[in-house]
């Protein structure tokens, strides 16, 4: 594999298309400063308190906590919260923004990340599909009403030994606890109504690239193997339009047709 015959390739893909479709995990986000929650020691060192409870992310990311104890829920998710409001998405957020802008047929985002950043850089909420929620969003425990409401309003107060103080979030329909709009582990009441008309939205926009003959550019960035819902979707959409995908991860960028084994800010420095 010749890197830099791959940067140009890449670059030239990018440049040549009438639109762009841009999927991205959890990598994204690390040249902003967020973590990636890579393995237990790297989440452990995000969250000490996990360790000393002996939790892996899989196990704290579960919605029981919030009925089971939810002061440690809102600690978690709230910490996060506030994480994700005051991260500023890295350069290669705007450089894709500014690219998109460019395309007759503009960008659409597809996104297992849950933290807002690509709003932050400036997409429209119109060109983007969170797979897995969004924690800037708010629903209830019992999804009671099947209602979806904004986070903004809510501050998270943690204490010393990692729990939120009161007042928590509430439902305003049932009064129960109220949590993020995320998907998570072993989640059967996840509300999906939010993330259902984005994927409609992406429907028709790829189904509008497809009638029009439009040259489509796929690129990946930061999803990994673990949970591959982004890298299928990826491969998926390739296959459809009959494209290169483009696959931007330091550690697993095998399987793509050009693979740059590089973080995301710097390999977008590099071909946008």
């Amino acid at each position: 594999m010749n890197i830099h015959e791959n940067l140009q390739k890449a670059k030239y893909l990018l440049e040549e298309s009438d639109a762009l479709f841009i999927t991205a995990g959890a990598g994204m986000g690390v040249d902003s400063g967020l973590p990636d929650f890579r393995g237990v020691q790297g989440f452990w060192r995000a969250y000490p308190k996990a360790r000393e409870l002996g939790l892996h992310f899989e196990e704290m990311a579960n919605p029981k906590w919030f009925n089971t104890n939810p002061k440690l829920a809102w600690a978690f998710y709230g910490h996060r919260l506030h994480l994700y409001r005051d991260t500023v998405p890295h350069e290669g957020f705007k450089k894709l923004l500014r690219l998109s802008n460019t395309k007759k047929y503009g960008a659409y985002v597809f996104t297992s990340n849950v933290d807002g950043q690509f709003q932050k850089a400036g997409f429209s909420e119109a060109q983007i599909m969170e797979c897995h929620g969004s924690i800037h969003h708010l629903q209830c425990c019992d999804n009671c009403q099947h209602k979806i409401w904004s986070a903004d309003e809510i501050c998270i107060e943690i204490d010393e030994g990692f729990e939120a103080r009161e007042p928590l979030p509430n439902c305003p329909d049932c009064g129960v606890k109220a949590r993020p709009n995320i998907l998570m582990f072993g989640d059967f009441v996840w509300e999906y109504a939010r993330t259902d008309a984005q994927r409609d939205r992406l429907v028709t926009w790829m189904d509008n690239i497809e009638r029009e003959g439009a040259k489509l550019a796929i690129v990946e960035i930061g999803a990994g193997t673990a949970v591959p819902t982004v890298r299928n979707t990826s491969k998926q959409s390739a296959q459809r339009f009959d494209v290169p995908l483009i696959r931007i991860n330091p550690r697993e960028s095998l399987g793509a047709d050009i693979e740059l084994p590089m973080g995301a800010l710097e390999a977008l420095i590099q071909i946008v």
